[in-house]
């Protein structure tokens, strides 16, 4: 029998690895300073050893740098968009210390429309060959739906101008709100467009408009799940294993959903045999505390909601809706690595503002 007690009261404590990283970094920046000022043999003494010391740190992070200034080099730590990671850069560059002559930075920062000139695959990006407009839907009146108009998009290069749009937007608006502002976006030519397009440099102040117009309607709006109706969902899949969902229907029809946005998918796979993919005793009890312990760091009336789980082929997975993502980030990184030695964990965090990926456990009407 495992040593619950020793495994499972783990208290939450501030990970050294961040300052293991700035030590090290101390210990060469003098050197990276100058190779980057300089811009001379910049692969191998600062992107090979700086790349392979932030991979040690296990929260896929990646940088960009080069010269703010004459006299200081910016260091900007990047997700590249990943919303999981996006609290472990802010964490990192939190942690910095100061060092004369640096500036560390945290997520791609917005850039002035006027300085961003982009050429990719053949194709240029810029203010002047950018345009969009949105589409307004009733039934979801909270999503922010953008469609990109550029000049050159056909066919046959979608690939190549929606990878350069979305290269444009990242700079344009900034890496965090690129990556959580806009709920669905497309990239089209000007003949599809079918509606009037407004010039991209406009797009900032629009998702700045709905933004907060998003936070004074939800804000405040808090959900008390303790009297809710659960209900077990059972299935056979056509393998043969079972899969059982118990969820929380009053939740699932909860007309508040776009307050909490964020969805949080926390997955454990164990070992099962003989048991149509479904865990033994032991294990079920192991599931059951590692989810509570999920749910003491995310309450309720905090703003994070547990809407049920789903047990199948040798996987419990526990869903949360949440009111931001990088709380859940930090708690479902911290019991994974708690548990790690006992099972193969993978997390994921999403943003589904009416809980649309939850709608295969309501009934069908």
């Amino acid at each position: 029998m495992w040593a619950l007690k020793n495994i499972f009261f783990k208290k939450f404590q501030p990970s050294g690895v961040y300052q293991n990283f700035w030590n090290w970094f101390q210990k060469n920046e003098k050197e990276f300073h100058a190779v980057i000022k300089n811009k001379s043999h910049i692969e191998e003494v600062v992107v090979n050893p700086l790349s392979a010391k932030l991979h040690e740190l296990g929260k896929e992070i990646h940088y960009l740098t080069g010269m703010n200034s004459s006299t200081t080099v910016e260091l900007i730590l990047t997700a590249n968009g990943v919303i999981k990671n996006i609290a472990f850069v802010e964490e990192l560059v939190k942690a910095a210390p100061k060092i004369k002559g640096w500036k560390f930075t945290a997520l791609k920062p917005a850039i002035d429309i006027k300085d961003i000139a982009i050429d990719m695959s053949g194709y240029t990006f810029k203010s002047e060959n950018i345009w969009f407009y949105v589409n307004e839907r009733p039934e979801y009146p909270d999503e922010i739906d953008i469609v990109v108009v550029h000049e050159d998009f056909t066919d046959d290069n979608r690939q190549a101008i929606t990878n350069g749009v979305h290269t444009f937007l990242d700079k344009y608006i900034g890496e965090l709100n690129f990556a959580v502002t806009i709920d669905n976006l497309k990239v089209t030519g000007k003949r599809s467009a079918t509606r009037k397009l407004i010039p991209v440099e406009k797009l900032r102040t629009y998702l700045k408009w709905r933004e907060k117009e998003f936070v004074e309607k939800y804000d405040d709006v808090r959900r008390n799940t303790q009297n809710d109706q659960y209900a077990t969902l059972k299935a056979q899949l056509k393998n043969g294993s079972f899969l059982i969902a118990t969820m929380n229907m009053d939740l699932l029809e909860w007309d508040r959903k776009a307050s909490h946005p964020w969805i949080g998918a926390f997955g454990i796979k164990y070992k099962s045999e003989h048991n149509h993919g479904m865990p033994d005793k032991a294990t079920s009890v192991m599931l059951n505390m590692i989810e509570e312990k999920i749910c003491d760091h995310l309450k309720c009336h905090d703003g994070y909601l547990n809407v049920g789980r789903q047990t199948a082929e040798d996987t419990r997975e526990i869903y949360f809706a949440c009111k931001d993502f990088r709380k859940p980030s930090i708690v479902f990184d911290k019991v994974k690595e708690d548990f790690a030695d006992k099972f193969e964990i993978s997390y994921n965090i999403y943003k589904d503002k009416y809980w649309r990926s939850f709608d295969r456990f309501k009934e069908t009407k």
